[in-house]
C-alpha cells in the first residue's frame, strides 16, 4: 500500500486530546503522505484556563472560550502538518460537559447529553467521505473517565458501524466499512516509569505519592497493548503542538514536561480491538497501524 492510500481518522471529544494522545503519529503519518482526518467533539467550553490574562474566557466568566480554542486547534494541527479537520457535526453543535458529577453534565447541550444516535450519524458522512481504513479513539471509559471521552468513545464505535450498515440513511453517502480501530493506550509500566521520573526530578505530584504502584488507575495492562508508534523523529512538532494549547497545558511540570523533554514522548500506545494484527516487532509490538491492510 502507498503512502498515498493511507487513510487514517481519529476521534477526540476537545482540542488538545488529539495532540496529547497521539500527536506524534499524527505528524508521522501525515508527513509520509497519507491523509489525516481529525473529528473533535466540542470545542472544550469547560476547560481550565492556565493563562492569567485569558481567565474571562473561562466559562464561569464571559464563556468564550470555545471560539479561542478553536485557533488552539488550528495552530496544532498546522504544527503536525493535519489540514483535514472539523467538528462533529458543526462547530460548537456539541458542548463541552466538564467533568463526571458536575451541574454542567446536566445541561441539555453538553455531549454528554447527546442522543447517541443522532452525534452517531453526525460522524456517518464523514467515515463514508473520507474511506479510513484506520480509526483511532477512546477505550470505554474513555481514558480516564471524563464523560465526553467516554462519549466520543461510544460516538465513534457506534459511528462506526452505522457507516457500515447497508440502507442506514443512504443521503449519507456509500456504505464503508473500517478495517481495524484502535483505542489509545497507556501502558502501565509507561505511567508508573513517569511517575518515578517526575518524584526523581522533585516535582510536586501530592497525588502520584498516593498512587498504588502495583494498581495503577486508569492505565491500560501492558499486556492489553498492541501496537507501538514510534515517531520520535516528529517528537519536535509534537512539543510545538503541544505549546499551541497555552489555555490548557504547561509543559514547564508534571507529565506534559516528561513529553517536552524527552523525545520518548513520542512513542504512542494503543490497542486494538478491531482488525488483524500486523507483523510484530521483538518487543512484541505492532509498529504500522496500516500493516496487513489491503489496498481499496
Amino acid at each position: 500500500m502507498s503512502s498515498a492510500d493511507r487513510r487514517l481518522l481519529l476521534v477526540h471529544a476537545h482540542p488538545d486530546d488529539e495532540t496529547i494522545g497521539q500527536g506524534a503519529l499524527m505528524a508521522k503519518y501525515a508527513a509520509e503522505g497519507a491523509q489525516v482526518s481529525l473529528v473533535t467533539c466540542t470545542l472544550g467550553e469547560e476547560g481550565e484556563v492556565l493563562v492569567p490574562e485569558l481567565e474571562h474566557l473561562a466559562a464561569a466568566n464571559d464563556d468564550e472560550l470555545g471560539p479561542y480554542r478553536i485557533g488552539e486547534l488550528r495552530d496544532a494541527m498546522d504544527a503536525l502538518g493535519v489540514t483535514d479537520w472539523q467538528f462533529l457535526g458543526a462547530d460548537g453543535k456539541y458542548r463541552d460537559s466538564g467533568m463526571m458529577g458536575e451541574p454542567t453534565n446536566e445541561r441539555e447541550n453538553c455531549f454528554w447529553q447527546a442522543d447517541l444516535l443522532e452525534a452517531a450519524a453526525d460522524l456517518v458522512p464523514v467515515i463514508r467521505e473520507k474511506r479510513p481504513q484506520v480509526l483511532i479513539t477512546y477505550n470505554d471509559f474513555g481514558g480516564y473517565g471524563h464523560p465526553d471521552h467516554i462519549k466520543a468513545h461510544r460516538v465513534a464505535m457506534y459511528g462506526a458501524q452505522l457507516a457500515a450498515a447497508q440502507g442506514f440513511r443512504p443521503e449519507l453517502g456509500e456504505p464503508w466499512q473500517i478495517e481495524k480501530i484502535y483505542w489509545g493506550a497507556m501502558p502501565v509500566s509507561v505511567i508508573r516509569e513517569g511517575i518515578e521520573l517526575l518524584k526523581e526530578s522533585g516535582t510536586d505530584l501530592m497525588w502520584a505519592a498516593d498512587i498504588d504502584p502495583e494498581n495503577i488507575p486508569f492505565g491500560t495492562p501492558d499486556s492489553s497493548v498492541t501496537t507501538r508508534i514510534d515517531s520520535r523523529e516528529y517528537h519536535p512538532q509534537k512539543v510545538v503542538a503541544m505549546k499551541a494549547y497555552p489555555t490548557q497545558m504547561t509543559l514547564e511540570d508534571g507529565f506534559f514536561s516528561l513529553t517536552a523533554n524527552n523525545d520518548r514522548g513520542a512513542i504512542e500506545y494503543l490497542q486494538l480491538v478491531q482488525g488483524e494484527v500486523g507483523p510484530r516487532d521483538g518487543d512484541g509490538f505492532e509498529s504500522d497501524l496500516f500493516a496487513g491492510i489491503s489496498v481499496d
